[in-house]
């Protein structure tokens, strides 16, 4: 048996990066020091967020963009050395585009790359969108990652599912609700529908699921933690509640998956030539 010992991380970041390194250092340690081998870290925690889901405030300029290539990436590869590491960053796309992104490193450099789909609200006014999910192989494992609101479409992890992925992983800077928020983080409306698309992301494409988001509040944003590990069944194995912290779990994930699809297999079940809509067009994902 070859068990993957992994984490996701719930955290406050902001806009200053030598903070954010420092934080970020911290818990690639503390994660070392407890064998973790995949860390995912939340969305934007390499420069901070948007301050509001209004656009911009008239005093902050958005996080920074950083080149794929960069120092700042470098910097990460160092710190990451023989784990698998996954960070959400402001990415520099050139010629004036920014990419809400996430980047997957180890010490021997980058292992893959994801530029948000799906932007909520008016978050395209400050990030141009991606145009794809695939899957890479990892030293943990074969992988799949999106950001945030990614999750709430089925048809990005079901993508990320039939491109072989054993692990999604979605890192997230994901608030409580906007209007009538609840006084008690923990029974707010938006962290039920975070738990839910987590659980219910895993379950349909029996994959392993590591979710991470930001912790505390920035701007006008008021982040519900709940970084999590989930089985292919949708049981979560760890959570940290709506409190920082690190989501720490232990599995075989390819006896997992093949317990998991023994008998009803949701990829293997599936019937593409029927999910159609009104147009004709076949739903492939």
């Amino acid at each position: 048996m070859s068990t993957l010992r992994m984490a996701a991380v719930a955290a406050e970041f902001g806009r200053d990066l030598e903070e954010d390194f420092a934080i970020a250092e911290r818990l690639v340690k503390q994660a070392r020091e407890d064998g973790v081998r995949l860390l995912a870290l939340p969305e934007a925690c390499l420069g901070g967020y948007l301050l509001s889901l209004d656009g911009y405030a008239d005093h902050d300029a958005g996080p920074p963009a950083l080149a794929l290539d960069g120092p700042e990436i470098r910097r990460l590869i160092a710190l990451a050395r023989d784990m698998v590491v996954i960070a959400g960053y402001c990415e520099d796309g050139g010629d004036g585009t920014r990419y809400n992104s996430v980047v997957c490193v180890t010490g021997d450099g980058v292992l893959g790359n994801h530029r948000k789909v799906h932007q909520p609200l008016s978050e395209d006014a400050s990030y141009s969108s991606g145009d794809r999910f695939h899957a890479f192989d990892t030293p943990a494992g074969r992988i799949g990652m999106m950001i945030c609101y990614d999750k709430a479409f089925p048809e990005s992890a079901r993508a990320l599912a039939l491109d072989g992925a054993e692990i999604g992983v979605v890192v997230s800077a994901w608030p409580g609700a906007r209007t009538n928020p609840s006084a008690d983080l923990a029974e707010d409306r938006w962290k039920r529908r975070f738990d839910l698309f987590d659980r219910a992301r895993a379950l349909e494409n029996q994959i392993v699921w590591l979710s991470a988001n930001q912790a505390g509040t920035f701007g006008t944003l008021r982040f519900v933690g709940s970084a999590k590990v989930v089985d292919p069944g949708g049981e979560i194995l760890a959570d940290t509640g709506v409190e920082p912290g690190l989501a720490i779990a232990e599995l075989d994930v390819a006896r997992a998956l093949e317990t998991a699809r023994r008998s009803m297999g949701h990829l293997r079940d599936r019937r593409p030539r029927t999910y159609t809509y009104d147009t004709g067009e076949a739903v492939t994902a």
